[in-house]
């Protein structure tokens, strides 16, 4: 009995003392191309800091309009590619176990108001940084991507309109033509009040048709007289006030 648990313990020590002494894989001094490339966590991690510290340290130099057109746009095409390369990182941490970088990054995004780092989305989800957000072509690129969507909100908010917004279902009720006659009731009363006279209202189409040819319309010559007889009128008044 003593014996065995003698060389349990031996054997115990010895294989701790092999795995002890077992050779580590060697670090990745240099970041890797592919991220896939990478099989440690801690590892992975540094990368992707070292990753952010690079693109923020580009967008903090592509905030400076005097660097040039050219300088600009290839600053502005190397933070969109190292913002896809941080993305394949994220990626690749989550598979080791790590934390879920893309879900956080996103939450920080819905609390900005979808803002990130102050830049303009544009198509194929490329960002526009700093002085590229005022190079030539880019804000007429932006007013024609806003037109457009304008444009689909428009014919979704038509598409969405019922009778009822236009009013068409009103009278079916009864209740607007009740208000309705009481209030032309309550019209007319007034008029006869006043010494007023009413005039039948035509019934038909026909008859309004015949109604409206009845009536003659001013010349050109007459409404240009009734215009410059009530200037006159408002001069005086205002001369004699």
């Amino acid at each position: 009995r003593p014996e065995e648990k003698a060389n349990a313990m031996m054997n115990k020590w010895v294989k701790m003392r092999e795995a002890g002494n077992a050779p580590k894989a060697p670090a990745l001094k240099k970041r890797p191309i592919l991220a896939s490339e990478c099989d440690n966590l801690d590892e992975a991690e540094r990368f992707r800091r070292q990753l952010i510290r690079e693109i923020t340290d580009l967008i903090a130099k592509i905030q400076n309009p005097g660097l040039g057109e050219h300088a600009i746009r290839d600053m502005n095409d190397e933070i969109n590619k190292k913002l896809r390369e941080k993305y394949h990182w994220n990626k690749r941490i989550r598979q080791l176990g790590g934390a879920n970088y893309e879900q956080r990054e996103q939450q920080q995004q819905m609390e900005n108001g979808g803002d990130w780092q102050q830049s303009i989305l544009g198509s194929g989800g490329y960002r526009y940084f700093g002085a590229a957000k005022d190079l030539p072509g880019v804000q007429e690129l932006f007013a024609k991507a806003a037109a457009a969507v304008q444009s689909k909100r428009k014919k979704r908010d038509f598409k969405r309109l019922t009778p009822d917004y236009y009013g068409w279902r009103e009278e079916e009720d009864g209740v607007l033509l009740e208000v309705e006659e009481a209030a032309s009731k309550r019209m007319k009363q007034a008029i006869l009040a006043e010494g007023g006279q009413l005039y039948d209202e035509p019934t038909d189409d026909d008859e309004l048709l015949e109604t409206n040819e009845s009536l003659t319309m001013p010349t050109q010559e007459a409404l240009a007289a009734a215009l410059l007889q009530r200037k006159k009128r408002a001069l005086l008044e205002r001369l004699n006030m």
